[in-house]
Order: structure tokens, then C-alpha cells, then sequence
């Protein structure tokens, strides 16, 4: 037996470095491997040394020295979108894995991704799976990533997996970025009429409630007394601070507790219901959850990920606990030999045309696309849905800035009208 100094990652992606006895270098790593640790670098001591030049989590920096490489933060997904796009394309163009991720990781210009790249290029070199590679990222690639890459290595076709991985992204990507633009136009209009009253109840109301007082006692009319006292209660200081600022205070205090109450289990499965059940929004949101689940469990599939080990996928990527309750169910349902159709029935989540398109997939052996056409019927629909709402929304939210803004303007002008026409008839 010789003993070999090696340099590895562990499960966080972290750098180690240590010495192993083995028969051969092959035996050490496998060692290393079942430890839970990724060789970089192993060399039989005596016949050199293991270098940090060469490690996935050390580079050198610009200065001479040597650096931590960012492999463990996190990426955009669109970023995350164009690398999974090249990488397809250099593969399918007949470059090897290990060149492709080479080439790739000299031109990226996101710091992560390039020194990920890096990490990942070191770790295939050294012997270990691209699937497994990528488990060491977690931050960036999810299990679904790394189940369907590991799918397309044990099925000899990676680059078609990489293709409808950028597939399923781009899509997934691109119905997020429809129903947050549908959710922006209200929230700006809202920071906008907040931010018009803040001002006027602040520094212009004050200067026309002294202007009454100073002409005199005259009955104000109903809407000016609200206008005027509530301006006041926001300018008083009974603590030394004006109460504006306490409820402000308040506001943030409560979104924060809100949002503590929303990480635990009863929290969001709370919110997650209310989501499903608004008027409207609801609608999208359910449409939305819909098609996320079949273009999940449709990709997984094709791709040829066992159907159990899809619905667990399908499951934590849900997005939402009452989906993935359902999932949940149609998992025990499916591991006891049942059908998918029933458990998806009795949720009460799944629309009718979607439980009625995966029993015809099932019984015809064409689940798989039938689930991508139900996301696609569903990309559609929401689509359109948001099409629809924003074009509903626009005009109501002009109305309420303008009923707003347009009632305390009333409620100055109102008791300046009624005096100038006492003081004419007079």
C-alpha cells in the first residue's frame, strides 16, 4: 500500500486536503469518492506534490497571489438559461464536455458562474460524473438540473437533455417575466399615490388648516375635518417623533413579521391557499402552478427520469405547498401501482382538461407530451390572462391615484369655495 496526498472537494464545495492509503491511485480515489469527496488533484507521496494551482477553489488573483474563487453564490437564472444554451451547443457540435466547459468558463463574464466552471472542469477532470459535479453546486443547480443531467449521462444523449433544459428554462423564464410586469404596474402606482398623499397630509394640508383658523371659525364641511385631523395626527410629536414615522415603523415591522409567519408550515401553507383562491390573481396563479408541474414532470420524464423520482423532483420545485401536497399524493398513489389520475382529481387543484388529457396520456403511453402540451395550453392562458389583467388594471389603478388625490384637493378647496362665496353674497 502507498499513501497519496490529495487535494478534494467536499459536499459544500469547499477545498480539503489530506492523505489516503491505497493499492493504486485509482483505489484512492474511489476511497475519496465514498467518503463524499470530489479528488481535484492526488499524487503518490514521494513523486510530487499536490499544487494550488490547480485547485477548483483557489486561483490566482491579478496581483500574484492567490484567491478563493465565488462558487457558492448564487446566479440569475437567465444567466444560468444562456450557459445551459452554449454548453448544449458546443457538445452537440462535437466538442468534448471537459473542452466545453473550458471554452465556456474563459468567456463567461458572471465571477460565479466562471469560477463554477472552473470547479466543475477540475472535478470532471479528476474522474467524476458531470451529474455529480453539479451536486456540489446546489446553490445554482437544482436537483431537477441535476437529475435530467444525469439521465442524458446514463442515456448517452447530454446534449439533447442540455437542449430541453434551456427549453424548459427559457419558457419557465419567460412566464415568470409575464406575471411579474403584470404585478409592477400596480405597485408603482401605489408607491406613487403613498408617496403624493405623504406630501400633501405633511407640508401642503397644515398651511391651508391654518389658513381657515385664521379666518375665522367657520363650519367645515365633513371631508375637510377628516383631511385636516388626519394630516394632524401624522405631524404630531407626542414622543418627540412625528407619528408619520411610527407608522411607517409599524408598516415594515408588520411585513416582517408577516414574512417570519409566512416561512413557517402553517404560514405558507396559509398563503399559498389565499394565493389560489383570489379573485383574479388566483386565477393566474393556479394557471401558473399548472403548467410548472406538467412542463416539470413532462421534461423529467422524456428525459428519462423515473416517474417516482420526476414527482419528487415536480414536487420540491413546485413553488407552492398546496401543489405540492397534491404531488405528494399522486407519489404515494403512484408507488402503491395506482394511477396518476385519481390523487390529481381528488386535490381539487388540477382543472378538468388537465386530469382528462393526462388519463388519455397514460392510457395511450404519451404522458410524457401530453404534459408538455398541457403546459403549453397553460403558457397560453396565462399569457393571455395577463394580457387581460393589465390591460384592466391600468385604467382602474389612474382612477383610484386620481379619486384619491383628487378627494384631498376637494377637501382643501372645498371650505376656500364656500368662504369666497359668503364673503360675495355678503
Amino acid at each position: 500500500m502507498a499513501n497519496f496526498q490529495y487535494s478534494a472537494l467536499d459536499s459544500k464545495g469547499e477545498q480539503t486536503t489530506g492523505v489516503v492509503s491505497a493499492a493504486s491511485e485509482a483505489e484512492a480515489i474511489q476511497k475519496l469518492r465514498t467518503q463524499g469527496l470530489y479528488p481535484t488533484q492526488i499524487v503518490e507521496e514521494g513523486k510530487g506534490k499536490t499544487t494550488k494551482a490547480k485547485s477548483p477553489v483557489k486561483a490566482k488573483a491579478k496581483g500574484g497571489g492567490s484567491s478563493k474563487l465565488k462558487t457558492g453564490g448564487r446566479i440569475k437564472p437567465k444567466s444560468l438559461m444562456i450557459f445551459t444554451r452554449q454548453l448544449a451547443t458546443l457538445i452537440d457540435s462535437g466538442l468534448p464536455l471537459l473542452r466545453s466547459l473550458n471554452v465556456l468558463g474563459k468567456q463567461e463574464p458572471n465571477p460565479v458562474l466562471r469560477d463554477t466552471l472552473t470547479a466543475l472542469a477540475d472535478s470532471v477532470q479528476s474522474g467524476a460524473t458531470f451529474s455529480e459535479s453539479l451536486a456540489q453546486h446546489p446553490k445554482i443547480f437544482n436537483k431537477l438540473y441535476v437529475n435530467m443531467v444525469k439521465a442524458g449521462e446514463l442515456g448517452g444523449v447530454l446534449e439533447v437533455v442540455l437542449n430541453r433544459l434551456a427549453e424548459y428554462q427559457e419558457k419557465a423564464q419567460k412566464l415568470k417575466n409575464k406575471i411579474v410586469s403584470a404585478m409592477v404596474y400596480p405597485v408603482i402606482v401605489m408607491l406613487i399615490a403613498v408617496s403624493i398623499l405623504t406630501f400633501l397630509m405633511i407640508f401642503i394640508v397644515p398651511k391651508f388648516e391654518s389658513m381657515f383658523e385664521e379666518m375665522g371659525n367657520a363650519e367645515l364641511p365633513a371631508i375637510s375635518k377628516i383631511v385636516f385631523g388626519t394630516s394632524k395626527f401624522f405631524i404630531d410629536t407626542p414622543l418627540g417623533v412625528p407619528n408619520a414615522v411610527f407608522v411607517f415603523i409599524l408598516f415594515f415591522v408588520f411585513v416582517f413579521l408577516f414574512n417570519l409567519w409566512g416561512r413557517t408550515k402553517g404560514g405558507r401553507k396559509a398563503i399559498d391557499t389565499i394565493k389560489l383562491k383570489l379573485p383574479v390573481f388566483g386565477d393566474i396563479q393556479r394557471k401558473s402552478a399548472v403548467s410548472r408541474f406538467s412542463r416539470t414532470l413532462g421534461t423529467l420524464v422524456t428525459s428519462g427520469v423515473p416517474i417516482l423520482q420526476a414527482l419528487n423532483i415536480t414536487r420540491d420545485t413546485a413553488g407552492n405547498v398546496v401543489i405540492s401536497g397534491a404531488i405528494e399524493k399522486v407519489h404515494e398513489a403512484v408507488k402503491e401501482g395506482e394511477s396518476i389520475v385519481t390523487p390529481l382529481q381528488a386535490s381539487g387543484v388540477f382543472p378538468n382538461m388537465v386530469i382528462s388529457m393526462v388519463d388519455v396520456g397514460e392510457e395511450t403511453g404519451q404522458l410524457p407530451e401530453m404534459l408538455l402540451k398541457v403546459a403549453d395550453v397553460y403558457d397560453d392562458e396565462v399569457d393571455n390572462a395577463v394580457t387581460a389583467l393589465t390591460s384592466i388594471l391600468e385604467p382602474i389603478m389612474i382612477v383610484v391615484l386620481a379619486l384619491v388625490v383628487g378627494s384631498v384637493v376637494f377637501a382643501l378647496f372645498l371650505p376656500l369655495i364656500k368662504v369666497i362665496t359668503t364673503m360675495g353674497a355678503s
